[in-house]
């Protein structure tokens, strides 16, 4: 089993991956970074790290999302692309006396996969456990990695 941290590569490698990461392709290549680093924005992301693990069998992602349900995600696939998003809101409120103090947040994200012609699209489980949000996506008979012939010299 091989173990693959995804992350930003240079266009050429990207071309050459099994996993197309849409969501890396396009942040560098369209927007100026200078320009979002602005007293507006503080050049931070909520985008989860992701893992990705080839067996003979199937290929396993690993996606760390801590402090969401499982009903906050939301998984689709189609046409070969993986797309996963998870929101969540909180708010609270206090009162005491002449104030009131009043917290709200919101987190959210999206990534996209291009997945490789290799996986079944009717046979994928995702299952989300303490914070982490794993995949296992079963190749097809014909990707599967199968045991070298030996062959007898005589």
């Amino acid at each position: 089993m091989s173990l693959v941290k995804f992350r930003k590569r240079p266009f050429g490698r990207l071309i050459g991956s099994d996993f197309f990461d849409l969501d890396d392709f396009f942040e560098d290549r369209i927007w100026d970074p200078k320009l979002l680093k602005g007293r507006f924005w503080n050049g931070k992301t909520t985008v989860p790290a992701m893992n990705i693990m080839e067996t003979d069998n199937d290929y396993e992602i690993e996606l760390a999302a801590p402090g969401y349900n499982k009903k906050d995600f939301k998984v689709t696939m189609e046409n070969g692309c993986l797309k996963i998003s998870a929101e969540k809101s909180t708010s609270k409120e206090e009162k005491e006396g002449d104030y009131t103090r009043r917290e709200f947040s919101h987190d959210s994200f999206e990534r996209s996969l291009q997945l490789p012609d290799s996986i079944k699209d009717d046979d994928v489980e995702a299952k989300y456990n303490d914070g982490i949000l794993r995949f296992k996506l079963a190749k097809k008979e014909e990707a599967k990695k199968q045991k070298p012939k030996i062959i007898e010299v005589s």
